[in-house]
């Protein structure tokens, strides 16, 4: 007679040889997973290094015009280096947090809430760039009617640093978009061996 030792000893040898017969395709997987993360970080430490250069250049050369202009002119130069501060912190942190995640291994369903959440969030950005563009305009416009020069120069300001962040989010998403698609081939299904993980070719 056989006992329930013996159905749980074979389930467990057709278990193994599920398993081994799915882990070159999981391997597999995974290794096109982890290339997705890899290619994540390395868009956003590239893209953080962008930032930080427009902030270096506006930096160093408004700050030079700035002491040699007057007016509409200098209030420009001006607000560009007020703007660009912030960039380079923004720059700066971005670049060290996409270095330190290099360096580090997610789960498949963490690559996928962080390729989301990317998305959004550079969607979310560029309807800030275009408020920051029509706020600008609303600015220099106000400063024209009124003749107030600060006002002027800097919704001029504002006007470039918006266009510059919103033409960079905008390749961003579309760099990140382009990386994610291959997320979507992913998916969890029935094999002829059981339940796991598949990447359609």
């Amino acid at each position: 007679m056989k006992t329930p030792f013996f159905y749980l000893l074979i389930l467990f040898c057709n278990l193994s040889q599920t398993l081994q017969a799915q882990s070159p395709k999981l391997d597999s997987i995974q290794s096109k997973l982890d290339s997705i993360y890899l290619k994540r970080q390395l868009l956003n430490k590239n893209n953080m290094t962008v930032l930080g250069a427009w902030a270096g250049i506006n930096l160093i050369q408004s700050s030079i015009s700035a002491a040699s202009t007057k007016g509409s002119t200098q209030a420009f130069f001006k607000m560009n280096v007020y703007w660009n501060v912030a960039n380079a912190a923004i720059a700066g942190i971005g670049f060290i947090q996409a270095k330190k995640a290099l360096a580090r291994t997610i789960t498949p369903l963490q690559n996928w809430q962080q390729q989301q959440k990317t998305e959004q969030f550079l969607l979310f950005n560029t309807g800030l760039d275009a408020a920051y563009i029509t706020t600008g305009m609303y600015l220099r416009e106000h400063g024209l009617r009124v003749n107030n020069l600060q006002t002027q120069g800097y919704g001029s300001s504002i006007i470039l640093q918006g266009s510059f962040l919103l033409v960079l989010d905008i390749i961003q998403y579309f760099e990140h978009r382009h990386n994610g698609k291959r997320l979507s081939n992913i998916a969890l299904a029935t094999t002829n061996n059981g339940f796991g993980l598949v990447w359609p070719l």
